[in-house]
């Protein structure tokens, strides 16, 4: 018999020591988060930087500069102490990021992070690549979006039945000319397959180069795509990088004449408005007049502009939305004359627009009446942040060539630097432009000195440099940025590529890693008093048989977690209750045998041939309940979704490792026993 469980008992040593190699790392990986935790809690505690900020500063290899920086003498620390515990957390760090490679993977709801459902916005993919485009049409494909969202209706069926009853044509915006409907319909499919699949790739590449370890990015259906960032601590600034279009844009400034006459017939179109029918007398105005001190006065949008249907169907008047939104800054000296010109502001020579005031004036240039006035080749954009002048915050205005004299997709690279001269000190990020970029560049350069180069980033003005020489290089810079971060993260953006069509999120789920140890700590007890219950219990009922039984289950528990770091499977919260169901099922097996086994015994047969007789005639039950079980979880883990499948993937490793740890350790083990002398009595 010995001779026979030669076999086995190598397979159990196999597997015990294989378990042990590969749960090595997850030991190693919770010894060092515990040593990491005491040294984040010193230095957030003596120069007050939170675990964000410092995992920041440990991500870009500045965290000692950034204690030194944030150091206060007063405090009473010791500047010497804290570097050493910079320097012990750094080298942490590195042997943490080693472990974590092999070690068990824990889910969102075990250690926090983010859940992400992104759609790609289908009408700006549709007016991306649409032949021609106007407000009309624009208009169309939002009304179509909307609708979708609404009455959970799809895109494509309702966007040929809508253009119909427009009476307008497809194949005028889409196709060929004269492609029937279902033609362009089937290529327009095609077109946002290719741009989620060109998404999911950008989105991996921005995610790769952020930094987060083991991130899941799935594509859901057709038109979704599911990211998981397991550990993200700064859950906006994730979303910020995976969320952008990233679309990089370098626009030239109209001339300032042009823009002076633009404002002037916005303003006469504004006061015809106004006027509502009442006799209108055309008068001079004056562009200039901005440069005065401006004498401001808060009123509502109604006893400002009346009835003007620049603002008719705004909802956010005609639901009474709070006085927040609703009013505006005028200068009343120059509001009757210069309507528009009373929104305004000068902000060092440029149009600034007072930061209540934005809003409004936006619907004022995307109103039809000054859509018209516009020239085709112009349009009205935003800087990106404001400016600080007084008490006051100005974003600033500029007129802009519609037209791109180049993007995004003529960069070869892009870094963050630290500024020089004007913007020394500062971060920057500094690109390099491909070949036919740099040729570009330098003939726009050169032909327009002295003029204003706008860096637009996804419809706002990064920066606005002017142009003091050609530049043949092929290299230029965005200034601009309010930090390191910033910089950092739009370098990111612009080597992974623009997004082929703006993303919004249709479901967020975000789990706080407090919340995530809460939901270890539940589970590791839930765990360990079912463990302890079995293991109480088989003890009580089946005496030194059940100490057997126990020895097994501990066993099976120790295969379940090597098995799930041994393949980088993920551990969730319905995970751990598979395991704990795990453990309860596992003695199933055993108490089968030992019930088996006594039958034998009562009967009149000898010790080993009732154990024998136990296991040969319990086989067959045990077979069919774990393979009927196994079924069962490969159906839940094949159809089900996330917590279903983590759920499942547990249950299924558990249910193969109780039945090898069932079967034939605890035979191996009373064979041991057996075989070295003849047992007259059984202790079960």
């Amino acid at each position: 018999m010995r001779k026979n469980n030669t076999f086995k008992t190598l397979i159990i040593l196999l597997a015990l020591g294989w378990s042990g190699v590969v749960l090595y790392p997850t030991l190693q990986l919770n010894q060092s988060q515990k040593r990491a935790d005491a040294h984040y809690a010193e230095i957030s505690k003596n120069v007050g930087l939170s675990d964000d900020d410092i995992s920041a500063a440990l991500l870009a290899s500045d965290l000692e500069l950034r204690v030194r920086d944030a150091f206060d003498s007063t405090s009473g620390a010791n500047l010497n102490d804290l570097i050493e515990h910079v320097d012990k957390l750094v080298e942490i760090d590195e042997k943490i990021k080693v472990h974590e490679v092999n070690a068990i993977k824990l889910g969102l709801d075990l250690q926090g992070g983010t859940y992400l459902v992104y759609e790609v916005d289908l009408p700006n993919l549709l007016i991306n690549v649409a032949k021609e485009t106007s407000q009309d049409f624009e208009s169309i494909l939002y009304g179509i979006g909307s609708r979708v969202k609404k009455e959970n209706l799809d895109f494509f069926d309702l966007l040929p039945q809508v253009f119909e009853q427009k009476g307008m044509s497809l194949d005028r915006y889409f196709g060929k000319r004269g492609a029937s409907d279902a033609d362009v319909i089937s290529d327009l499919k095609d077109e946002a397959e290719d741009a989620v699949e060109r998404t999911l790739e950008v989105l991996r590449n921005r995610i790769d180069q952020f930094g987060v370890s083991e991130p899941s990015i799935t594509k859901q259906g057709s038109r979704r795509i599911v990211i998981e960032l397991a550990g993200v601590k700064d859950v906006n600034r994730a979303k910020s990088i995976i969320g952008s279009t990233a679309l990089l844009e370098f626009k030239l400034e109209s001339e300032q004449s042009e823009t002076s006459s633009i404002l002037d017939d916005i303003n006469r179109a504004m006061r015809r408005q106004m006027a509502k029918g009442e006799d209108y007398l055309e008068s001079a105005t004056d562009s200039s007049a901005t440069a005065k001190v401006r004498k401001d006065t808060e009123i509502s949008l109604g006893e400002a502009f009346g009835e003007s249907s620049i603002f008719s169907g705004d909802k956010a008047v005609e639901e009474g939305d709070s006085p927040e939104d609703t009013t505006v800054l005028v200068d009343q000296e120059i509001f009757e004359e210069r309507p528009f010109h009373a929104l305004l502001a000068n902000v060092g020579g440029d149009i600034g627009v007072p930061t209540k005031n934005v809003r409004t004036v936006e619907r004022i240039l995307n109103s039809p009446e000054v859509q018209d006035i516009l020239p085709e080749n112009t349009e009205f954009v935003f800087m990106n942040h404001p400016d600080q002048v007084g008490e006051q915050e100005y974003y600033r205005l500029y007129m802009l060539k519609r037209e791109a004299e180049l993007d995004g997709k003529m960069i070869a690279t892009a870094n963050v630097q630290i500024g020089s001269e004007l913007q020394a000190g500062r971060s920057v990020v500094g690109m390099e432009l491909t070949g036919e970029g740099g040729k570009i560049f330098s003939r726009v350069t050169g032909a327009n000195v002295n003029k204003r180069l706008a860096i637009v980033l996804d419809g706002k003005i990064v920066s606005i440099p002017n142009i003091t020489e050609r530049i043949p290089s092929g290299r230029a810079q965005i200034t601009g940025m309010a930090n390191m971060d910033e910089a950092k993260d739009l370098a990111i953006q612009l080597r992974a590529g623009a997004l082929p069509a703006p993303i919004e999120v249709i479901e967020e789920r975000t789990v706080g890693p407090s919340l995530g140890k809460d939901s270890i700590n539940k589970g590791k007890n839930s765990a360990l008093a079912g463990f302890a219950l079995v293991v109480i219990f088989m003890v009580i009922y089946y005496r030194m048989s059940g100490i057997v039984a126990n020895v097994a289950l501990f066993f099976n528990l120790i295969i379940i977690l090597a098995v799930m770091a041994g393949f980088h499977a993920t551990l969730t919260l319905p995970g751990v209750a598979g395991i704990i169901l795990t453990i309860g099922m596992a003695v199933d097996a055993n108490v089968l045998v030992f019930e088996r086994i006594r039958e034998e015994l009562s009967s009149g047969k000898t010790v080993r041939a009732a154990i024998d007789g136990g296991y040969s005639r319990a086989f067959t039950t045990i077979l069919d309940a774990n393979v009927t079980t196994l079924l069962t979880a490969l159906v839940l883990y094949q159809f089900g979704s996330g917590p279903i499948r983590g759920f499942a993937l547990t249950l299924s490793v558990g249910i193969l490792a109780s039945m090898f740890t069932a079967i034939i350790v605890t035979r191996v083990i009373f064979d041991h026993f057996t075989s070295r002398a003849t047992l007259k009595k059984l202790s079960i």
